[in-house]
Protein backbone atom coordinates (compact mmCIF):
# COMPACT_ATOMS: atom_id res chain seq x y z
CA UNK A 1 0.00 0.00 0.00
CA UNK A 2 0.80 3.54 -0.67
CA UNK A 3 -0.42 6.26 0.93
CA UNK A 4 -1.06 10.58 -0.16
CA UNK A 5 -2.62 13.32 0.62
CA UNK A 6 -4.21 15.86 -1.88
CA UNK A 7 -3.59 19.18 -0.63
CA UNK A 8 -6.05 21.31 -2.17
CA UNK A 9 -7.69 24.76 -1.37
CA UNK A 10 -8.06 28.61 -2.78
CA UNK A 11 -5.22 30.22 -3.90
CA UNK A 12 -3.30 31.49 -1.32
CA UNK A 13 -4.66 29.20 1.12
CA UNK A 14 -1.05 27.89 2.42
CA UNK A 15 -0.77 24.68 0.32
CA UNK A 16 2.58 24.88 -0.70
CA UNK A 17 3.66 26.57 3.22
CA UNK A 18 2.06 23.25 4.22
CA UNK A 19 3.56 20.87 1.73
CA UNK A 20 7.22 22.44 2.99
CA UNK A 21 6.35 22.30 7.06
CA UNK A 22 4.87 18.34 6.36
CA UNK A 23 8.41 17.54 4.58
CA UNK A 24 10.69 19.22 7.28
CA UNK A 25 8.35 17.35 9.77
CA UNK A 26 9.22 13.94 8.40
CA UNK A 27 13.29 14.46 8.08
CA UNK A 28 12.47 16.16 11.92
CA UNK A 29 10.83 12.62 12.88
CA UNK A 30 12.84 10.45 10.70
CA UNK A 31 9.88 9.73 7.96
CA UNK A 32 10.08 10.20 4.54
CA UNK A 33 7.46 12.39 3.24
CA UNK A 34 7.81 13.29 -0.71
CA UNK A 35 6.01 16.30 -2.68
CA UNK A 36 4.96 16.18 -6.02
CA UNK A 37 4.11 19.98 -7.47
CA UNK A 38 0.90 19.71 -9.66
CA UNK A 39 0.79 23.15 -10.19
CA UNK A 40 1.69 24.30 -13.30
CA UNK A 41 1.54 27.91 -12.28
CA UNK A 42 4.22 27.51 -9.41
CA UNK A 43 6.55 30.23 -9.33
CA UNK A 44 8.20 29.16 -6.24
CA UNK A 45 7.92 27.52 -3.28
CA UNK A 46 10.28 25.96 -0.47
CA UNK A 47 10.22 22.24 -0.89
CA UNK A 48 12.54 20.12 -3.25
CA UNK A 49 9.41 18.08 -5.17
CA UNK A 50 10.25 14.35 -6.33
CA UNK A 51 8.37 15.25 -9.36
CA UNK A 52 7.23 18.79 -11.15
CA UNK A 53 4.46 19.01 -13.20
CA UNK A 54 6.29 22.16 -14.96
CA UNK A 55 8.76 19.55 -16.82
CA UNK A 56 5.86 18.32 -18.83
CA UNK A 57 3.46 21.36 -19.19
CA UNK A 58 3.62 24.57 -17.90
CA UNK A 59 0.36 27.01 -18.01
CA UNK A 60 2.82 30.14 -19.37
CA UNK A 61 2.34 27.38 -22.37
CA UNK A 62 -1.23 27.09 -23.14
CA UNK A 63 -1.56 30.92 -22.97
CA UNK A 64 1.06 31.20 -25.60
CA UNK A 65 0.81 28.81 -27.59
CA UNK A 66 -1.31 29.87 -31.28
CA UNK A 67 -3.68 27.86 -31.17
CA UNK A 68 -4.50 26.98 -27.79
CA UNK A 69 -4.45 30.79 -26.29
CA UNK A 70 -6.14 29.98 -22.62
CA UNK A 71 -6.49 32.17 -20.39
CA UNK A 72 -4.79 31.61 -16.95
CA UNK A 73 -7.80 29.35 -15.20
CA UNK A 74 -8.35 27.53 -18.80
CA UNK A 75 -5.07 26.89 -18.90
CA UNK A 76 -5.00 25.36 -15.13
CA UNK A 77 -7.41 23.29 -16.18
CA UNK A 78 -6.11 22.23 -19.60
CA UNK A 79 -2.56 21.14 -17.87
CA UNK A 80 -4.58 18.75 -15.37
CA UNK A 81 -6.62 17.25 -18.02
CA UNK A 82 -2.95 17.06 -20.27
CA UNK A 83 -1.51 15.24 -16.95
CA UNK A 84 -4.21 12.57 -17.35
CA UNK A 85 -3.47 12.39 -21.07
CA UNK A 86 0.32 11.56 -19.98
CA UNK A 87 -0.05 9.74 -16.69
CA UNK A 88 2.42 7.03 -17.40
CA UNK A 89 4.98 10.31 -17.45
CA UNK A 90 3.68 10.75 -13.38
CA UNK A 91 3.87 7.07 -12.51
CA UNK A 92 7.13 6.42 -14.01
CA UNK A 93 8.86 9.64 -12.70
CA UNK A 94 6.84 8.80 -9.10
CA UNK A 95 8.42 5.07 -8.91
CA UNK A 96 6.58 2.00 -7.39
CA UNK A 97 8.15 2.36 -4.16
CA UNK A 98 6.08 0.07 -1.57
CA UNK A 99 4.92 2.90 1.72
CA UNK A 100 5.61 5.55 -0.30
CA UNK A 101 4.18 8.86 1.45
CA UNK A 102 3.81 11.67 -0.83
CA UNK A 103 1.61 14.96 -0.90
CA UNK A 104 0.27 16.21 -4.12
CA UNK A 105 0.34 20.18 -3.99
CA UNK A 106 -2.70 21.22 -6.33
CA UNK A 107 -3.24 24.55 -8.33
CA UNK A 108 -5.12 27.07 -6.71
CA UNK A 109 -7.65 27.18 -8.72
CA UNK A 110 -11.34 26.17 -6.33
CA UNK A 111 -13.03 25.03 -9.42
CA UNK A 112 -10.91 22.21 -9.91
CA UNK A 113 -12.34 20.58 -6.84
CA UNK A 114 -15.59 21.98 -6.12
CA UNK A 115 -17.36 20.83 -9.57
CA UNK A 116 -15.07 19.70 -12.22
CA UNK A 117 -14.06 16.57 -12.66
CA UNK A 118 -10.34 15.96 -13.55
CA UNK A 119 -9.20 16.17 -10.23
CA UNK A 120 -11.37 13.94 -8.97
CA UNK A 121 -10.54 11.54 -12.38
CA UNK A 122 -6.67 12.07 -11.21
CA UNK A 123 -7.61 10.52 -7.98
CA UNK A 124 -9.25 7.35 -9.61
CA UNK A 125 -5.66 6.71 -11.19
CA UNK A 126 -3.82 7.28 -8.04
CA UNK A 127 -5.99 4.99 -6.19
CA UNK A 128 -5.35 2.28 -8.79
CA UNK A 129 -2.00 2.57 -8.56
CA UNK A 130 -2.51 1.53 -5.26
CA UNK A 131 -2.48 4.86 -2.94
CA UNK A 132 -4.80 5.51 0.03
CA UNK A 133 -5.69 8.88 -0.29
CA UNK A 134 -6.99 11.73 2.08
CA UNK A 135 -7.97 15.01 1.04
CA UNK A 136 -6.64 18.30 2.57
CA UNK A 137 -8.61 21.32 2.41
CA UNK A 138 -6.77 24.54 3.48
CA UNK A 139 -8.43 27.56 4.18
CA UNK A 140 -7.04 30.91 5.01
CA UNK A 141 -8.16 31.04 8.69
CA UNK A 142 -8.08 35.30 8.31
CA UNK A 143 -10.79 34.90 5.50
CA UNK A 144 -13.48 32.98 8.68
CA UNK A 145 -13.71 35.13 11.33
CA UNK A 146 -16.81 36.51 10.71
CA UNK A 147 -20.50 34.27 10.66
CA UNK A 148 -20.86 35.02 6.79
CA UNK A 149 -17.40 34.35 5.66
CA UNK A 150 -17.25 31.04 8.45
CA UNK A 151 -20.61 29.95 6.75
CA UNK A 152 -19.39 30.74 3.07
CA UNK A 153 -16.46 28.60 3.39
CA UNK A 154 -17.91 26.00 5.29
CA UNK A 155 -19.88 25.29 2.45
CA UNK A 156 -16.67 25.33 -0.18
CA UNK A 157 -15.28 22.62 1.86
CA UNK A 158 -18.99 20.61 1.38
CA UNK A 159 -18.11 21.19 -2.20
CA UNK A 160 -14.73 19.95 -2.33
CA UNK A 161 -16.21 16.65 -0.03
CA UNK A 162 -19.24 15.92 -1.67
CA UNK A 163 -17.13 16.45 -5.58
CA UNK A 164 -13.57 13.90 -4.54
CA UNK A 165 -15.62 11.64 -2.77
CA UNK A 166 -12.41 11.19 -0.42
CA UNK A 167 -11.47 10.85 3.50
CA UNK A 168 -11.38 14.19 4.02
CA UNK A 169 -9.99 17.50 6.19
CA UNK A 170 -10.30 20.81 6.87
CA UNK A 171 -7.43 22.76 8.03
CA UNK A 172 -7.35 26.90 8.76
CA UNK A 173 -4.22 27.48 8.42
CA UNK A 174 -2.38 30.47 9.12
CA UNK A 175 -3.38 30.62 12.68
CA UNK A 176 -0.22 32.30 13.54
CA UNK A 177 -1.06 35.68 11.81
CA UNK A 178 -4.47 35.69 14.05
CA UNK A 179 -4.88 38.61 16.33
CA UNK A 180 -6.60 37.46 19.92
CA UNK A 181 -9.89 39.01 18.97
CA UNK A 182 -10.22 37.50 16.15
CA UNK A 183 -9.09 34.05 16.92
CA UNK A 184 -11.81 34.84 19.99
CA UNK A 185 -14.51 34.98 16.91
CA UNK A 186 -13.16 32.00 15.73
CA UNK A 187 -13.30 29.63 18.89
CA UNK A 188 -17.36 30.47 18.82
CA UNK A 189 -17.67 28.73 15.32
CA UNK A 190 -15.31 25.68 15.49
CA UNK A 191 -18.25 23.37 17.23
CA UNK A 192 -20.64 24.74 14.29
CA UNK A 193 -23.76 26.37 16.21
CA UNK A 194 -26.27 27.69 13.54
CA UNK A 195 -27.62 30.49 16.25
CA UNK A 196 -23.91 31.68 17.28
CA UNK A 197 -23.38 31.90 13.13
CA UNK A 198 -26.74 33.94 12.66
CA UNK A 199 -25.58 36.00 15.42
CA UNK A 200 -22.62 37.39 14.26
CA UNK A 201 -24.49 37.43 10.60
CA UNK A 202 -26.78 39.45 11.43
CA UNK A 203 -24.32 41.72 13.87
CA UNK A 204 -22.57 42.64 10.78
CA UNK A 205 -25.03 44.38 9.15
CA UNK A 206 -29.13 44.39 9.64
CA UNK A 207 -29.15 44.92 5.66
CA UNK A 208 -32.46 44.29 3.34
CA UNK A 209 -29.83 41.02 1.83
CA UNK A 210 -29.10 39.91 5.10
CA UNK A 211 -33.03 39.96 6.23
CA UNK A 212 -34.37 38.39 2.98
CA UNK A 213 -32.17 35.68 3.49
CA UNK A 214 -32.33 34.78 7.24
CA UNK A 215 -33.98 31.91 6.93
CA UNK A 216 -31.70 30.13 4.37
CA UNK A 217 -28.79 31.08 6.59
CA UNK A 218 -30.07 29.98 9.16
CA UNK A 219 -31.16 26.62 7.69
CA UNK A 220 -27.67 26.26 6.06
CA UNK A 221 -26.09 27.01 10.09
CA UNK A 222 -28.44 23.94 11.11
CA UNK A 223 -27.93 21.37 8.72
CA UNK A 224 -24.10 21.64 9.33
CA UNK A 225 -24.73 21.67 12.97
CA UNK A 226 -27.04 18.41 13.33
CA UNK A 227 -25.16 16.27 10.90
CA UNK A 228 -21.59 17.38 11.71
CA UNK A 229 -21.45 17.87 7.80
CA UNK A 230 -17.77 20.06 8.48
CA UNK A 231 -15.43 20.30 10.98
CA UNK A 232 -12.24 22.57 10.49
CA UNK A 233 -8.37 21.84 12.48
CA UNK A 234 -6.80 25.05 13.04
CA UNK A 235 -2.79 24.46 12.22
CA UNK A 236 -0.18 26.68 13.26
CA UNK A 237 3.49 25.92 11.29
CA UNK A 238 5.00 27.39 14.09
CA UNK A 239 3.80 24.85 17.07
CA UNK A 240 5.18 21.53 16.24
CA UNK A 241 2.70 19.78 18.69
CA UNK A 242 -0.06 20.68 16.47
CA UNK A 243 1.60 19.68 13.50
CA UNK A 244 2.22 16.45 14.72
CA UNK A 245 -1.12 16.13 15.90
CA UNK A 246 -2.55 17.20 12.43
CA UNK A 247 -0.34 14.36 10.57
CA UNK A 248 -1.69 11.84 13.20
CA UNK A 249 -5.15 12.19 12.62
CA UNK A 250 -4.40 12.01 8.36
CA UNK A 251 -2.55 8.82 9.42
CA UNK A 252 -5.22 7.31 10.74
CA UNK A 253 -7.47 8.09 8.22
CA UNK A 254 -5.50 6.63 5.66
CA UNK A 255 -4.35 3.79 7.97
CA UNK A 256 -0.51 4.63 7.87
CA UNK A 257 1.15 2.37 9.36
CA UNK A 258 -1.46 -0.10 10.31
CA UNK A 259 -0.07 -3.08 7.89
CA UNK A 260 3.13 -2.89 9.21
CA UNK A 261 4.64 -5.90 11.20
CA UNK A 262 4.74 -6.04 15.09
CA UNK A 263 8.05 -6.16 16.06
CA UNK A 264 8.32 -9.25 18.58
CA UNK A 265 12.24 -9.74 17.98
CA UNK A 266 12.94 -8.76 21.89
CA UNK A 267 10.02 -11.35 23.41
CA UNK A 268 11.27 -13.87 21.19
CA UNK A 269 15.05 -13.71 22.42
CA UNK A 270 13.81 -13.21 26.02
CA UNK A 271 11.86 -16.61 25.33
CA UNK A 272 14.84 -18.78 24.39
CA UNK A 273 16.74 -17.55 26.99
CA UNK A 274 14.33 -18.94 29.33
CA UNK A 275 13.87 -22.38 27.25
CA UNK A 276 18.10 -22.73 27.93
Amino acid sequence: MRYAQLVVGPAGSGKSTYCSAMQQHGVDTKRNIEVVNLDPAAEHFDYEPLVDIRELIHVQDTMEDEELHFGPNGGLVFCIEYLLENSDWLRDKMGEQEDDYILFDCPGQIELYTHLTAIRKLVKQLQDWNFSICSIFLVDVQFMTDGAKFLSGTMAALSVMVNLELPHVNILSKMDLLSKGARKRLDGFLEPDSHSILGDVELSGNTAFNEKHRKLTETIGKLIEDYSLVRFIPLNLKDHENLSDVLLTIDNIIQFGEDQDIKTKDFEEEDEEKDD
